[in-house]
């Protein structure tokens, strides 16, 4: 519940950034709006767990996307596919609620 409540509040922070026009996130950063929320909002007490699962998904969606990837045949596929076995190696596999939130974010902002 806390990692789905923070990919809601990644996606109202990056459209505040956005409406405000104050630190607009770009391509060129090195680490994307939603790992950033996550690293920097993390409880002392969550374990480094959250940190891993949202390090490993900034790399594989790196790794994954190309130019037009959300319009194209394949692109949604290979990117779900591999959020999906991210997820899975971390234990969150069938959370199909944060499956959602999480491609739902990487569709707007990756």
């Amino acid at each position: 519940d806390w990692l789905k409540g923070l990919l809601d509040a990644a996606k109202d922070t990056v459209q505040a950034e956005r409406e405000t026009g104050e630190r607009p996130v770009t391509e060129a950063d090195n680490k994307q709006a939603l790992t950033k929320l996550f690293l920097e909002t993390r409880p002392e007490t969550t374990p480094k767990l959250i940190g891993d699962v949202v390090e490993q998904i900034d790399k594989i969606v790196k790794a994954t996307r190309f130019d037009g990837w959300q319009s194209s045949h394949s692109g949604p596929r290979e990117i779900q596919k591999a959020l999906l076995l991210t997820l899975a190696q971390f234990g969150l596999g069938k959370d199909k609620e944060l499956f959602q939130k999480a491609y739902g974010y990487i569709e707007e902002h990756y």
